[in-house]
């Protein structure tokens, strides 16, 4: 049986008891900063198990996933993956025990057929719900039902005793038996061994407590299931082969690997092999979902996986990019949006190779010399100067030295290093008064909605330092929910900032710059001007209304830039990112050469020329099918209701879009594209300003202003009426016309004036 049977067999059994199939969820994890990738299927339902937003009571999922905590044992092992798939079945507050056992009984005995002498099971040792369920009811012999601990059968593990506080559950494993044959071969051998002849299947997790602070353990009054099947695992146990590895998840892919190794006349072990298969699907679905490698963060994770495999191979030039289109044709089926992006992410791949190479051919003869002699140790100092100035990755170096004999000082490579960030922090301006924690306001009443502005509200909720708290003084910043909050009032979301404002009440002034959603609950970001603002105040709210026009003319701008940016360059040019407020926007797309002085103007002129004609910008709200059908772009990774927005721009741009747009391209005026960059492979960002934020631009900028007239001089013609409207400029656009209509003779004298009184 093939594991896209074996994967569809366990969706279509769950469905047919009642669960909604639901699609997987993408690597990184939306709007949850905790988490670095997706780890688990439970991941994008964390919002119906804390009781939120539950439409649907049960659920069921293949999860594709990531993991790189046991990095070092992927390869050495038969099990043991970074990226892999979860199938899992879900309960909100529905059934439980009972029936999360039976079902998965059910499932590994009639539907897959596995004897079931050969399954045994795993409880927690306090659970005799369970224990008496698989003895009583299922019939299990109860010499094949072990009782464990909460290290390992309680979810999180020993959350009894050392937390985390909040929900928790005892667990329950399914084993499969390789027999006695294998492992240690001990007559007592049984799921508590390590060895290798138990192998864990399944966990199903029943969410029914809450950890209290005092370390209690209080039953929750809707109790979930969570249960998790590793694909990858239950695979090799239905094809009855000794590793995942061995799978037809991944022999193709191996045997790829083999064949261009060989005609290389390069020779490594299978476990090099296992370890390039499992590193470059888990680059290849990273990249598919937006992450490119970089030094930061989950970027950082994909460049070492690439360089693992890369070293792993002891290949002189790129070859893993040529995998690529081997993983994409193993998983496409499941996974369609792996097809468009397939040369994409091949080519990241080989760029990244190459840029390792060239770190390869400079840092290596450096360190060949540092660790000759028969040197016992590296030191930290030179440790720091293979990362810091040649580039060289540590965990490379670390792998070197190990083949060698030789150990690093890692202390003070550390200590190096953490002086190197003290002094790039110290450089940094970027500061934050805020940081928004969703979780904090789960308490907090959530009051009904009006349309009505200036809004008359009450403070219902107040939290000041992350704490709550029942005044925010004079000079203090804090954060803050009132009943009844106005419908008319935008929420940060989807790349835009919120609305900013006022806020008056008795002998108070504050203002807010920012609002946030704590599910479905207006969240002002406050800063207090005068007087005392406290729980209970009545306030009156306005709008900063000049701003949110601005942000407005930034967020339509984008939409522009992007439909510009696909005429210029191609169709795959995709959104990756985006942010917008009132004073820039940015916009992260997928491109992986730099784009020319000649291509950014093009990309202007298209842009200009729509906002010249005045072009109607349309809202619609209809069906996600049918926006779909009229062609509407969508970003990937967004999560689309049943019911989306559409924002049109006849001729120019469709998208689905919940944010903010004008009525008409004409309010813009003006957008000029002032940066152009990188921010990951494959991955290139454009700032832009708009309206009078090009002016503020160029004041703030040193560039020559005659150059910048002449470059914009293709443009469009409505610069000029711009710069007319603005104080102290409207003489000086007489010249902005002569330059616009490319004449011989300009006025000198206006252009010195005109120069003079934009620079600083």
């Amino acid at each position: 049986m093939l594991a896209k049977e074996i994967r569809e067999r366990y969706l279509r059994f769950f469905e047919k008891k009642g669960h909604k199939i639901v699609a997987s969820d993408l690597l990184v994890p939306e709007n949850d900063p905790t988490l670095l990738f997706t780890g688990a299927g439970m991941n994008q339902f964390k919002e119906q198990f804390m009781g939120k937003n539950v439409t649907f009571k049960r659920a069921t999922s293949s999860q594709k996933c990531l993991r790189t905590g046991d990095l070092e044992n992927v390869g050495r092992t038969p099990r043991h993956h970074t990226f892999f798939e979860m199938l899992g079945n879900f309960s909100f507050g529905d059934y439980f025990k009972r029936e999360a056992i039976n079902w998965a009984w059910e499932f590994m005995t009639v539907e897959m057929k596995f004897p079931k002498e050969r399954l045994w099971i795993s409880v927690y040792k306090d659970d005799e719900e369970a224990y008496s369920i698989w003895k009583d009811e299922i019939k299990v012999d109860p010499k094949r039902i072990v009782k464990l601990g909460p290290d390992s059968n309680f979810w999180p593990a020993d959350a009894p005793s050392k937390g985390p506080n909040g929900p928790c559950g005892p667990c329950s494993e399914i084993f499969f038996d390789w027999g006695p044959g294998t492992g240690c071969g001990k007559p007592d051998c049984s799921p508590a061994c390590d060895c290798s002849r138990f192998i864990e299947v399944w966990n199903l997790v029943f969410t029914e407590f809450e950890r209290k602070p005092d370390g209690q353990l209080v039953p929750l009054p809707a109790k979930n299931i969570d249960t998790g099947m590793g694909l990858e695992r239950i695979v090799s146990v239905v094809q009855n082969v000794p590793t995942n590895f061995d799978t037809d998840l991944f022999t193709p892919l191996t045997d790829a690997i083999k064949k261009v190794l060989d005609a290389k006349g390069v020779s490594v072990p299978k476990s090099h092999i296992n370890l390039i298969a499992d590193h470059i699907r888990a680059v290849t679905f990273c990249i598919t979902d937006g992450v490119s490698p970089s030094n930061e963060k989950r970027g950082y994770v994909v460049r070492k996986l690439i360089r693992r495999a890369y070293m792993k191979s002891k290949q002189k030039e790129a070859f893993l990019f040529n995998l690529v289109p081997v993983v994409v044709g193993l998983l496409k089926d499941i996974y369609p949006e792996l097809e468009g992006k397939r040369e994409h992410v091949a080519a990241i791949v080989k760029d990244e190779e190459d840029k390792f190479n060239e770190t390869l051919r400079a840092a290596m003869p450096v360190m060949e010399e540092m660790l000759s002699g028969g040197k016992k140790k590296l030191n930290g100092d030179q440790v720091f100067k293979l990362v810091d100035t040649y580039g060289m990755p540590l965990d490379v170096i670390s792998d070197e030295a190990e083949t060698r004999g030789v150990t690093i000082d890692v202390d003070t490579y550390e200590k190096l290093m953490e002086k190197r960030k003290d002094e790039s922090r110290k450089g940094s301006n970027i500061t934050s008064d805020f940081i928004f924690k969703p979780d904090a306001f789960a308490k907090a009443p959530k009051p009904e909605l009006s349309g009505d502005m200036p809004l008359l509200c009450d403070v219902v909720f107040m939290l000041k330092n992350g704490a709550p708290a029942d005044a925010i003084s004079e000079g203090e910043n804090g954060e803050i929910i009132t009943s009844p909050q106005s419908s008319v009032i935008y929420t940060e979301g989807g790349g835009q900032v919120g609305d900013a404002g006022h806020i008056e009440a008795d002998g108070v002034s504050a203002v807010f710059v920012n609002v946030c959603n704590a599910g479905g609950k207006r969240v002002f970001q406050t800063h207090v001007k005068k007087g005392t603002l406290r729980i209970g105040a009545k306030v009156k709210i306005s709008i900063d209304e000049k701003r949110k026009e601005r942000t407005a003319c930034n967020h339509t701008a984008t939409h522009l830039l992007q439909s510009a940016l696909r005429q210029v360059l191609g169709d795959q040019v995709k959104q990756s990112g985006s942010y917008v407020d009132d004073r820039r926007l940015r916009f992260d797309f997928t491109q992986l050469k730099k784009l020319t002085d000649r291509e950014l103007l093009a990309v202007e002129e298209l842009a200009n020329g729509w906002i010249e004609k005045n072009m109607p910008v349309k809202k619609e709200t209809k069906s996600l099918e049918e926006a779909k059908t009229e062609g509407a772009l969508s970003f990937f990774g967004e999560k689309y209701g049943e019911i989306v927005r559409m924002v049109t721009i006849p001729g120019a741009s469709k998208e689905l879009c919940g944010g903010t747009h004008v009525d008409n391209t004409g309010v813009i005026k003006f957008v000029k594209i002032i940066s152009e960059s990188s921010v990951a492979s494959g991955i290139r960002r454009i700032e832009a300003v708009t309206g009078e934020n090009v002016i503020a631009w160029l004041k703030e900028t040193s560039v020559g202003f005659d150059k910048e007239l002449k470059q914009m001089s293709s443009v469009a013609g409505g610069t000029a009426s711009l710069f007319k409207s603005v104080p102290g400029l409207d003489k000086a656009a007489a010249t902005v016309d002569k330059v616009l209509k490319n004449e011989a003779h300009v006025d000198k004298a206006l252009l010195k004036e005109f120069d003079e009184t934009v620079r600083p």
